[in-house]
Order: C-alpha cells, then structure tokens, then sequence
C-alpha cells in the first residue's frame, strides 16, 4: 500500500473510531462527526484543485480569499443566529481584521505579494477569526440570556445601558481568548502548530520556520483579539434601544 493511501486509511479507522466512541456514549456526536469528516475530505479535495488553479492565474486569489472568509462568516453567523444581529456582526469580527492583518503582512514585506504565501496566511487568520467570533459571540448571547436580573439591577441603579452589559461583554472577550492564549503560550511544548510542520516538512530549517510560524501566531493572537472585541461590540449595540433600554429579542 502506498504511503498517501496508507495515512487516508489510518485517518479514516480513527474517525470511524472516534463516532463509535461517541455512539457507544450516547453523546449524539456520531453522525456529526461521520459528515464533518466526509465533508472535510470531499472540501479538502476540491480546494486542492483550486488552489492548484490558482497559483497558476493570482488573480484568482481574491476570488479565493473572498470564498474563504463568506464561508468563515456564514458558518459562525449559524452559531450566532439566536440573535437577529449575530448572522451580521460575525461577518464583521471575521473579515475586517483577518484580510486586515493579511494585507499589512504582507504590504510590510513580512510574506510575499504572491497567492502562494497569501493564501495559507489568510487561511490561518480567518479560521481563528471565526473560532474568536463564535465562542464570544455565544457567550455573550448566553450571557445576555441569562443574565437579565444582573442587567435589570445594574441599569435600576443608574447604570448606562452599555455599562451595564460592560461585565458580559468582558467575560465573553476573554472566554472567547482562552484558546488562542492557551495556543501561544504553549507553542513548542505542548503542540508544534500546522506552518512549522508544513515548513520543516517542505524542507525549510527549522530556524526559518520558527521565525515564520511566531510571525503567524502573533498575528493570529492580534486578529482574534480584535474578532473577539467586534463581535461583542457589535451584539452589544444592538441590544441598546432609544432610551438606554437593553432588549435581548432571542430567536426559538
């Protein structure tokens, strides 16, 4: 058996093993899991061609990048669709910093102006933006469901409105920073992160591709932070009504 054959099977018998596990659980993660996979496998595929595609006419990459950060926005705003603004305030925390700091990496020299070193930036950047926009997102919303005693008293005893919601929107910023902090601090130790390996793997020193990967984890830390902060600026306006009223009108 070759070796490309060789890591599609082991992949495929630990997932097949991780939905039996979560059958056997009762957890009702099987299915899940099994079209998570599948999906994976089949998007994996189609962007490899595309990619391919695009590397061989640049001007595509926009076209690209613009695919990748709708589908980043769509998925996330489903997280957040309890609340009418979510679906919108998740398309904003993901693409204003993500192609942000992608474009000031690479006007700045630190990546190359070409779809190849562009693209995997981008890539990594808006998949921790919608990672940073969904958990704060839905922790504040949670947050704001839950805590509408808390509110009632802060605003009862002479607070502003977005003073009042102040606590809630702190908490779900640092809840949402919790895994990109964890990741940072542990990089080298815990985890070696997907571009160092890709790097060595490719051939790069070691020396260059933990100069490379800190640049991205850095920069990841940064764009996640602020996805973090408008995702929860965003939810918070539109809580506020005409005489600092908060209404927290949740979808069923």
């Amino acid at each position: 058996m070759s070796q490309s054959l060789l890591q599609v099977a082991a992949a495929a018998v630990l997932v097949l093993g991780a939905a039996a596990l979560a059958w056997r659980l009762g957890l009702g993660l099987a299915r899940p899991i099994l079209l998570a996979a599948t999906r994976a496998a089949v998007q994996l595929t189609a962007v490899g061609a595309l990619i391919a595609l695009v590397f061989h006419v640049p001007a595509l990459a926009f076209a690209f990048l613009a695919v990748m950060a709708t589908t980043a926005a769509i998925t996330s705003g489903r997280r957040l669709r309890a609340l009418a603004a979510g679906p919108r305030a998740a398309a904003v925390a993901i693409a204003l910093p993500a192609l942000g700091v992608t474009g000031l990496l690479v006007a700045v020299g630190a990546f190359d102006a070409t779809p190849r070193a562009a693209i995997p930036t981008a890539g990594i950047l808006i998949g921790g933006a919608m990672a940073a926009t969904t958990i704060t997102g839905r922790r504040l919303i949670e947050g704001l469901a839950a805590g509408g005693d808390e509110i009632e008293t802060r605003l009862a005893l002479g607070d502003a409105a977005r003073a009042a919601l102040a606590p809630l929107t702190r908490q779900a910023i640092a809840t949402g920073l919790i895994p990109a902090i964890d990741q940072t601090r542990s990089v080298g130790l815990v985890t070696l992160p997907g571009t160092f390996v890709g790097l060595v793997l490719g051939g790069a020193s070691p020396a260059e591709a933990a100069r490379l990967q800190l640049t991205v984890l850095l920069a990841l830390l940064a764009v996640e932070l602020v996805s973090a902060v408008l995702v929860s600026e965003l939810i918070a306006r539109a809580c506020v009504a005409p005489g600092e009223r908060v209404v927290v009108a949740l979808r069923p």
